[in-house]
């Protein structure tokens, strides 16, 4: 299959590896602003992994131009933070081709909803099939330009969703080679909220931010920066996405007991399950407060999360609080920015009976 991969940061990289190693012909774009890992992948002719897979994968073309890139794809992936979805998006409008499918990889809470406007495409048209996933395969850090290090590749525990949702089974079928233990969703909305990286990061964030500022980062997030104290805020955050889900008739998991399922976690606890988790285990604090862990999971995700509640009538006190601080912390104004809202993805007139039949 002829496959296009958007992002080539650590999680498109990942993703173009490992499509490339099961025999697919592999092609990588990523935007000018962003030249180092994809001139080295272009140099290499392709990605060395190391880790819970390794190799070398053949990229066909890696580089800028996405005309080239778009050369012949049936299927694409959109990698990348919640902040890169519409510029990819944009960046396809009018290049998309009736009968391909893309995967907006993950959905960072709306991804496929975000995408389509993006591209020009309203909800409901499904001749370009779109579905999003509700987190990353991998856990992957680039080592260095055209290499990564593979913590763990996912055997269980990945939602994937069609918009609509009638080409989920489809979808999963296309891609069981390389994703054989992808598992379907009810609709994006279950996607986006299994998504569980804004209900942690902010919370582990602000907790330790007088360390990360003091330290540069100098610890380890979970290992160090998850007391008990702070697996309690966590906690609270999880009770509001799972209720969030309960109003809609989507069963969200708690995160410990999807982390299990995944790999990452050893106990189904939110203080001592993240410190001893073997998934987190070596992973350091990001070196400065402005990151995406406030900046994509509060901005993108709590908000959305937020937004969403209010709309199917359910509180969230807990998420409402770390959008406030973390605006504060920011000297920024998250919930105004609107980054991301059932609003800005055209969902926000819809029943919940409506939301559910996404």
């Amino acid at each position: 299959m002829k496959i296009t991969v958007l992002g080539a940061g650590a999680g498109g990289t990942a993703v173009a590896f490992d499509c490339a190693s099961h025999g697919h012909e592999v092609r990588l774009f990523d935007f000018e602003q962003f030249p180092e890992n994809i001139a080295m992948i272009a140099s290499n002719g392709g990605i060395t992994a190391e880790g819970d897979i390794s190799g070398f994968g053949e990229i066909v073309y890696s580089g800028h131009d996405i005309e080239e890139a778009l050369q012949g794809a049936e299927l694409i992936y959109v990698v990348g933070p919640a902040y890169s979805t519409e510029p990819f998006g944009e960046v396809v409008a009018g290049k998309l081709r009736e009968g391909q499918t893309v995967i907006v990889t993950p959905s960072s809470c709306g991804g496929a909803l975000a995408f389509k406007r993006a591209a020009g495409l309203s909800v409901d048209d499904d001749s370009i099939r779109v579905a999003e996933t509700s987190t990353l395969h991998y856990a992957v850090r680039l080592t260095e330009p055209g290499k990564i290090r593979v913590f763990l590749k996912l055997k269980a525990g990945n939602l994937l969703a069609a918009l609509p949702n009638t080409h989920t089974q489809d979808i999963l079928q296309l891609i069981s080679d390389v994703y054989p233990s992808m598992e379907p969703a009810g609709n994006v909305l279950q996607t986006s909220l299994q998504n569980a990286n804004p209900i942690i990061h902010p919370a582990v964030t602000l907790s330790n931010a007088a360390r990360i500022e003091m330290t540069g980062g100098d610890f380890l997030f979970y290992e160090e920066g998850v007391s008990d104290s702070v697996g309690r805020l966590i906690e609270a955050l999880d009770k509001e996405r799972i209720a969030i889900g309960e109003k809609l008739g989507i069963t969200i998991l708690p995160d410990p007991e999807m982390g299990m399922s995944q790999g990452y976690m050893l106990e189904n606890n939110y203080g001592s399950g993240y410190r001893k988790a073997p998934g987190f285990l070596g992973i350091g604090a990001q070196p400065q407060l402005d990151h995406r862990y406030l900046h994509e999971d509060v901005g993108y995700g709590l908000v959305f999360m937020s937004a969403l509640g209010r709309q199917v009538g359910v509180e969230t006190p807990g998420m409402d609080a770390v959008i406030a601080v973390a605006s504060i912390v920011m000297a920024r104004n998250y919930t105004e920015e609107a980054l991301r809202t059932p609003d800005t993805l055209g969902i926000a007139q819809r029943s919940v009976e409506e939301l559910a039949a996404l």
